[in-house]
């Protein structure tokens, strides 16, 4: 199909006709400052190759880098195989199934991804992906709604460890449909949801209770407590998990007496580059008994009139296929490519692979803490079990602290400050099973030298 621009009359007649007298008007909802990025470190008339070349300097500062950055992204070990099968074209420019006939391939890797899903959060059902882990708990927000729909008000209990960024995501998204959001307080002691403060909304109408698992901090939550909680409130229990701490600690599926309703988070962990920020992709899984309330693709297995298997879209309620108001959502795309990354990363390790891996991501950490404990003005600030993340407390300023490291090209972490700044100077650090003892070694001793050094300069 040929490409034919409109030209100027053409424009001006069709803005004529909805009585526009120019393009930018169609976006004046837009903030001014959204509206064009600032180039000023780009110098004007740059010609292709020159940009080129900027592009890959900049790529080149990201290189050879210790990261101990988590934060809800996470460098894990990835084998070779993964995305070499994953770039062959089959997989790489494949389009949206919509004919089972012509897609049984790509079919057929959706109902593996959604039954391994299922199976690491012990849950019934998942469907075939979504954006990324904040937009996964807004449709999880949206689809506990949906259930409670006979509740006169909607409020969603949201505790503080869980994700700065995903608070930030769900009330963009939900805020405008008659939900309310509420934050609930963490103990200062035990980085945990204080159960005080949850106690407060006992034997009122909630709607759903949000979970993290790990939370935030890396810290383990009580959730077999927070479960049960929601239980007798009769709310809707909303897991957000790290995917690959589940194969190590209790799933979804078995918290409290009945397990959650609704298990959600982000899918990067499982086999997903960092990739300087993304793409990543959500994961949504729940209850049968839910299943009509679950956005996007849920791919089935069945037979054909002869008696061989054959893979299709079972339940699509996007606004493509039905009454765009019975749509369970409009967002619900599948980060396909993604998925497939995943799916094979989980099929090479297995159970026990992806077991090994968080154990020895949680044996880094363990060894991590034990140095750290020994540095003068470091202190670890929360007293319950983590999960290869801890938050690390300092008496000088942590941004000034990571721009140290920075100059012997460490990531030294997430600076809790601006999110968290009742906590004081605090950094969030994580290690994986990508860290040696002569990283680790090497992370403290440079975090012991930036520390004194920004001592000497703030005295």
């Amino acid at each position: 199909m040929p490409f034919i621009p409109h030209t100027k009359d053409d424009i001006q007649q069709m803005l004529a006709t909805i009585n526009v007298t120019n393009i930018q008007q169609l976006f004046d909802e837009i903030p001014k400052d959204l509206l064009t990025a600032d180039l000023s470190s780009l110098p004007p008339g740059i010609t292709e190759m020159e940009l080129m070349r900027e592009m890959r300097e900049c790529a080149n500062q990201d290189a050879g880098l210790q990261c101990f950055i988590g934060a809800g992204a996470y460098e894990h070990h990835i084998p070779a195989a993964v995305w070499d099968i994953v770039g062959r074209g089959e997989f790489m420019t494949a389009y949206t199934p919509y004919q089972a006939e012509a897609s049984q391939g790509t079919l057929q890797l959706l109902y593996e991804y959604q039954t391994m899903m299922a199976r690491l959060m012990d849950l019934n059902v998942s469907n075939a992906s979504l954006y990324d882990g904040a937009s996964a708990l807004a449709e999880a927000i949206l689809m506990a709604v949906r259930i409670q729909r006979k509740h006169q008000s909607h409020r969603v209990l949201i505790p503080r460890t869980l994700h700065p960024y995903y608070r930030q995501v769900i009330h963009a998204i939900v805020s405008q449909q008659n939900i309310e959001l509420i934050e609930i307080a963490f103990n200062e002691k035990t980085g945990r949801t204080d159960q005080k403060a949850l106690a407060a909304f006992d034997k009122q109408e909630i709607t759903a209770l949000v979970i993290p698992q790990p939370n935030f901090f890396g810290v383990i939550e009580e959730v077999d407590l927070l479960t049960d909680w929601a239980k007798t409130q009769n709310a809707i229990a909303v897991a957000v998990v790290n995917p690959l701490a589940m194969a190590l600690l209790k799933p979804p599926g078995q918290w409290g007496k009945t397990g959650v309703d609704i298990a959600c988070g982000e899918g990067q962990p499982l086999g997903v580059p960092l990739s300087s920020g993304g793409p990543y992709y959500g994961f949504l899984t729940c209850k049968k008994e839910h299943v009509r309330q679950l956005p996007g693709r849920i791919i089935g297995r069945t037979v054909d009139a002869e008696g061989k298997q054959g893979f299709v879209l079972t339940l699509q309620a996007r606004e493509q296929h039905i009454r765009r108001a019975k749509a369970t959502s409009n967002i619900c795309t599948n980060q396909g490519l993604l998925v497939t990354a995943s799916t094979i990363y989980m099929s090479l390790l297995g159970p026990e692979g992806l077991q090994q891996v968080a154990l020895a991501s949680h044996h880094q950490l363990r060894l991590l803490k034990e140095k750290i404990a020994q540095l003068a003005d470091v202190k670890i600030l929360f007293s319950s079990p983590c999960f290869h993340e801890c938050v690390l407390q300092f008496k000088t300023p942590v941004k000034k602290i990571l721009q140290t490291l920075a100059t012997h090209r460490i990531q030294g972490g997430f600076n809790l400050q601006p999110g968290y700044p009742e906590l004081g100077e605090c950094l969030l650090v994580c290690v994986t099973e990508t860290k040696t003892s002569e990283d680790l070694e090497q992370f403290v001793r440079r975090l012991r030298e930036a520390v004194s050094a920004v001592r000497e300069v703030c005295v």
